[in-house]
């Protein structure tokens, strides 16, 4: 038997990513975050503790402060059980906003763990191309 994971599931899992910045962080649905995220979520970021009661208490505030916050997804990659998306967040329509990188491990069709990486938009390039 084979430990690779079907297309098909590859597939949903971006699906999966992509509804959950669609749905909770656009749509600011954190009721949804149960439909996504594992109660046992393992968190890498080092400003937020495990479990998706963090990150739901996280969430509460950040919407409070950036009501118009949102992500914009460039790129999702997949295999086997992780997603990286590629984003650009945006505090406001403003806003040059901050570049995104998050690694996902998805475990039956939930978020399960959780690495990420950030950097804002600089004015200029040295190269003219966009970071995101």
């Amino acid at each position: 038997m084979s430990n690779r994971i079907a297309h098909s599931e590859v597939e949903h899992n971006k699906a999966l990513v992509a509804d959950y910045y669609a749905r909770v962080w656009n749509a600011k649905a954190l009721d949804a975050l149960k439909d996504y995220v594992a109660d046992d979520y393992i968190q890498h970021n080092p400003h937020l503790a495990n479990g998706r009661a963090a990150l739901e208490g996280f969430l509460e505030g950040l919407f409070g402060q950036v009501p118009a916050g949102r992500f914009t997804v460039a790129r999702l990659v997949a295999e086997g059980d992780l997603v990286v998306a590629h984003t650009l967040f945006q505090a406001h329509a403003e806003d040059r906003g901050t570049a995104v990188v998050d690694l996902y491990r998805i475990r039956n069709g939930k978020l399960v763990e959780h690495w990420d990486v950030k950097e804002a938009i600089p004015e200029a390039t040295a190269n003219g191309n966009s970071v995101v």
